[in-house]
């Protein structure tokens, strides 16, 4: 079995976030990436699906982006338990989902992956279409929102979550592409043992191709200004219901 675990390396919680010049991104000079939090639990799952088959099974961290934001998340995966990693090179801000499917599924495709895991979504940008993107660019049977998985008579079956508390099985032929729920296991910590040895494992590294037809585009990013703002509202109750409407209405625009 030869399991690909696409990783991302998102900023922290705890960095400063401050926009760049070019007010489509944001600085990442100032701020420290650490992996993807879904990202975590679908390396997990890879690794015990691979020790429960007990052979000669692969994992494989990919990543994309530049080499100062994801070395570290990359080297981490490699000391969990991954068996060697592909870094694609892409020093670009690209965030068009369709785009970064494609890129991936150029480099995936020469490896014949039988089973790719990934994150439910990235706490950046959280669009959540990137494994389901490439299963079908990849032409794999494809499921979301996995919170368990079962290896039974060559397929794999993968328990979704759907809504109002509802849950569903479905069984996979392989290839497939499966993205991975927040919580459907307990991701282990790096070993002294396993960080000494990520040293020693192979990273192939492969530059990004040019995607020219991106579907979506940053026009302006920006930070979220908080401001407090009181009104006191008089008049009649007609006059207090009609005021009141129109703010929730027109400036929080919540109904």
């Amino acid at each position: 079995m030869k399991i690909a675990v696409l990783t991302k390396a998102i900023p922290s919680y705890e960095s400063s976030i401050r926009i760049d010049s070019s007010e489509k991104w944001i600085d990442e000079s100032i701020v420290n990436f650490v992996v993807n939090e879904s990202d975590s639990y679908a390396l997990e799952e890879a690794l015990q699906i691979k020790e429960q088959l007990n052979d000669d099974s692969e994992v494989v961290v990919v990543i994309m982006g530049s080499e100062s934001n994801t070395s570290k998340v990359l080297k981490d995966g490699l000391a969990k338990g991954a068996d060697r990693g592909i870094f694609i090179k892409n020093d670009t801000s690209e965030t068009d989902p369709l785009s970064i499917a494609k890129i991936f599924s150029e480099q995936l495709k020469e490896e014949s992956f039988d089973l790719i895991l990934s994150g439910l979504q990235s706490d950046d940008l959280g669009s959540g279409q990137t494994g389901v993107l490439i299963g079908e660019l990849l032409n794999m049977s494809t499921a979301t929102l996995g919170i368990e998985t079962k290896m039974e008579d060559g397929k794999i079956k993968v328990k979704r979550e759907l809504e109002s508390g509802w849950f569903q099985w479905v069984t996979l032929p392989f290839p497939a592409s499966v993205s991975i729920q927040s919580g459907i296991n307990e991701p282990r910590y790096p070993s002294l043992k396993g960080i000494m040895g990520a040293k020693r494992k192979e990273v192939k590294l492969v530059d990004a191709q040019s995607v020219s037809d991106s579907k979506q585009e940053f026009i302006k990013l920006f930070l979220p200004k908080t401001e407090k703002v009181t009104e006191k509202i008089e008049g009649t109750v007609d006059d207090i219901v009609s005021r009141m409407i129109d703010i929730l209405k027109n400036n929080l625009k919540v109904i």
